[in-house]
């Protein structure tokens, strides 16, 4: 069984991005300095990573990531500050 995560990165215009991978660190990387990153993030780069959270398998990662862009900015600031309160507590 591989590991999937979903990712939020936040962009240098403020927006956030949305991802699955099996290598996060790998993604982020891309996305800032490789064409293997997403056309969205090269035209707003750097991204930082803000959260991650370990879903069980890939169609489990697409659906969350599905649920994730359809939540508003609000619910999603809150779900990265959950996220972010979460390590820190860690």
């Amino acid at each position: 069984m591989s590991d999937w995560f979903l990712y939020i990165l936040r962009c240098s215009d403020d927006t956030f991005y949305t991802g699955i991978s099996t290598d996060v660190e790998r993604r982020v990387k891309e996305h800032n300095h490789s064409k293997r990153g997403s056309k969205y993030t090269s035209r707003r780069r750097p991204v930082k990573l803000l959260a991650f959270w370990e879903q069980e398998n890939r169609s489990e990662a697409s659906k969350a990531e599905y649920k994730f862009k359809r939540l508003s900015r609000k619910s999603k600031q809150k779900r990265v500050n959950d996220f972010l309160e979460n390590q820190e507590s860690e």
